[in-house]
């Protein structure tokens, strides 16, 4: 008998149960739930989309699926009413692919899904080139989601489309003494992309002798790809070699890849790490066996980007003996210095024995010029029996002068030979460190001119 009674106890529960939810706002049966569009197409660049609701049985609600509620967001307005809205917000899409979600609508039991498919982003395949002053062509492959558009910012730049995804970058030759910059843009949709377009400058070829001084001697670098060797040293050393410096400096090249090359009528310097993991760059020294004594030295140079560039101009004595005249008793010229940690801080300095850094008695003078490493930059010194004056774009720098007290202060009584190098690392090239992923960098030097008085 009890047990007769329990069953009858769970067949009424059953069928309570069960009227209950036939009536329940959306219960089966009764409840129907609807709404349009029934699927979503997403732009990469994301935005918001209306889905129009209609609900039979009550309230109802939306929300985003658990795989996608980080990139889709939903706002209803009517929830409680028969027909309203569900405001869908999609984030852009920066994966690099296409990504699927959804959207579900709740009403009591009742359950709708609405799928989401979003565009992969546009993908390009350069965001900024680098032109010679001479003018180039490149070719930009393009990936998008629906057609598209490009437009160029300036007249210098070209930009055309060549094919569904492909366009053509065409820069015009520049003949100004300034590097210019300028973007292409890229539309698809709602959505953009831009490609930065850098120009070198022309080559300086004014030559322009300071005020009772004659050109003795020069390279504008514009002959042949190669530096001439009647004219250039190379210097060949490992790691480590001086101020614990990381290259290793080499003849030409290493690597099949050239440390020293002539491109656009400048010497290109280039720091790069080789398969083998070791970073190679280039020290070149003119007239290394001859040199001059006293004069009027400048070259124009643009300084390379990257924690752990240390590029130089500056001069050391001819045929020195370091065993009899050793560093710093031979005296050092530095015309211009800068270390990519601190960045467009261009430095002069001298060395001898009575001043120098390992003492802390160093005569330096530095300047923050703030396009040191963006644009070409006339560096020089001026070097008479009296004193050694540098300057930078033509305003003077550092004076240091001859006391008159002998070798320990003047030991510049003999040639001296000039010397372009990019370094990396070192003492002070690499002083808070040096970040490899800035490698390759490229030192790149307009002229390099020796000016003397002829009596």
């Amino acid at each position: 008998m009890k047990f007769f009674s329990s069953m009858i106890l769970v067949l009424l529960l059953l069928v309570s149960c069960g009227s209950d939810d036939a009536n329940e706002p959306g219960g089966v049966g009764e409840n129907t739930l609807a709404c349009q569009p029934t699927e979503i197409a997403a732009e990469a660049a994301g935005g918001t989309y209306t889905l129009d609701v209609s609900c039979t049985g009550g309230e109802w609600t939306a929300y985003a699926s658990d795989n996608c509620a980080a990139w889709i967001t939903t706002s209803v307005t009517g929830g409680t009413t028969a027909q309203g809205t569900v405001d869908v917000t999609v984030k852009a899409n920066t994966t690099g692919s296409a990504r699927q979600g959804s959207v579900v609508l709740k009403s009591g039991a009742e359950r709708l899904t609405v799928p989401i498919e979003q565009a992969a982003p546009m993908s390009l395949s350069a965001t900024a080139f680098y032109s010679l002053s001479t003018g180039e062509s490149f070719t930009l492959e393009v990936m998008a989601a629906d057609d598209w558009t490009l437009t160029a910012n300036d007249d210098w730049i070209e930009a055309d489309k060549s094919g569904e995804t492909t366009a053509t970058l065409t820069i015009h030759p520049n003949e100004t003494l300034a590097m210019r910059r300028g973007t292409v843009t890229i539309t698809c949709g709602r959505e953009q992309q831009q490609v930065e377009i850098t120009q070198e400058s022309a080559e300086d070829t004014e030559v322009r002798a300071p005020e009772g001084y004659t050109l003795v001697w020069s390279d504008e670098f514009n002959q042949g790809e190669t530096l001439n060797a009647n004219d250039w040293t190379h210097e060949v050393q490992g790691p480590g070699w001086v101020n614990n410096e990381l290259q290793t400096y080499v003849d030409g090249q290493a690597g099949g890849r050239r440390v020293t090359e002539l491109v656009d009528g400048k010497l290109n310097i280039h720091c790069f790490k080789g398969t083998n993991g070791t970073i190679y760059s280039g020290r070149v020294y003119a007239h290394v066996n001859e040199g001059w004594l006293h004069g009027y030295f400048e070259a124009r140079i643009l300084l390379p980007k990257g924690k752990g560039t240390w590029p130089a101009f500056w001069m050391m004595p001819v045929n020195n003996d370091f065993g009899t005249n050793p560093w710093p008793n031979c005296g050092e010229i530095d015309i211009m210095e800068e270390v990519g940690a601190d960045a467009n801080i261009v430095s002069s300095s001298i060395h001898c024995k009575a001043y120098n850094h390992t003492i802390g008695t160093q005569k330096t003078q530095s300047r923050n010029i703030g396009t040191a490493e963006s644009e070409f930059h006339i560096y020089a010194c001026e070097w008479t029996e009296d004193y050694l004056r540098f300057f930078v774009d033509g305003e003077e720098l550092m004076t240091f002068e001859n006391e008159g007290t002998g070798r320990d202060v003047w030991p510049f009584t003999y040639a001296f030979y000039p010397i372009l190098n990019l370094a990396w690392g070192g003492d002070w090239g690499g002083y808070a460190g040096v970040d490899e992923s800035a490698l390759p960098v490229t030192m790149k030097v307009d002229y390099l001119r020796v000016f003397q008085k002829v009596e």
